[in-house]
């Protein structure tokens, strides 16, 4: 299938189908090779290639649920080595933003300069988007969150957008705002990905998001979509 993606032309690959078929067949094949990488890392504990492994099953937005145990059970010199070291902080610092784990708190500017605080949110559910103007899959994805605002809104929901824009594209951001007709409190972090708040909440990659119940407990990460909206109807019921 892959020859037949590569035959087709770019601006043609949506019509014809193959990116959904392709799709489609990752979908079906990523279970089996992934249960594969975890039965080579848990019988090779030493090995580079397994802990290869963990960081490809980790992907650009790792799950600490999924990728600290097998971490966990590789040797203890492999863990040693410099590419050990780096990716046991990488989960160290996933922890920290765990389900489970209390929202690091931060105050950011609004668009005008005004400081907001994420504790000023707290006896709601908070959905902390980040992303930019310049990040398709966020752009494709805010339609679908601006229907979800809308319909749990009134059930104790709110959403707070980070802008990972750097100082350079503050005019883009505003502009993509503005075009995608977002309602909610954007925010915007000047130090980008290198400093504040996204290397406080371990962003490597967007859109990336973390769902905060009313005590600012993070509840849900990285939700999108269909599963978004489940799980905010199953959190927020109808008053009755």
């Amino acid at each position: 299938m892959l020859r037949e993606y590569y035959a087709t032309p770019p601006e043609k690959r949506q019509a014809s189908g193959i990116v959904q078929r392709l799709d489609a067949q990752q979908k079906t094949t990523e279970p089996a090779i992934q249960a594969l990488q975890v039965s080579f890392i848990k019988t090779h504990p030493g090995s580079l290639v397994s802990l290869d492994a963990v960081e490809e099953i980790g992907g650009p937005i790792p799950s600490y649920t999924v990728v600290a145990p097998l971490f966990a059970g590789l040797d203890e010199a492999l863990k040693a080595t410099a590419q050990g070291q780096a990716y046991g902080e990488q989960v160290a610092a996933l922890k920290r933003v765990a389900v489970g784990a209390a929202a690091p708190d931060f105050s950011l500017p609004t668009p005008e300069g005004k400081l907001v605080t994420l504790a000023e949110y707290r006896g709601k559910y908070v959905l902390v988007d980040f992303w930019a103007s310049w990040c398709g899959p966020c752009r494709r994805d805010n339609p679908n969150l601006i229907q979800y605002y809308n319909q749990f809104k009134a059930r104790n929901f709110e959403v707070v957008g980070i802008s990972l824009d750097e100082v350079r594209g503050r005019a883009s951001w505003l502009k993509a705002v503005l075009d995608d007709h977002l309602p909610w409190q954007q925010l915007w972090t000047p130090g980008g990905w290198q400093q504040g708040v996204a290397p406080l909440y371990n962003v490597r990659a967007i859109p990336q998001n973390f769902l905060l119940d009313p005590n600012g407990t993070i509840v849900a990460t990285n939700l999108h979509g269909e599963e978004l909206r489940a799980t905010l109807a199953r959190l927020l019921p109808v008053a009755p």
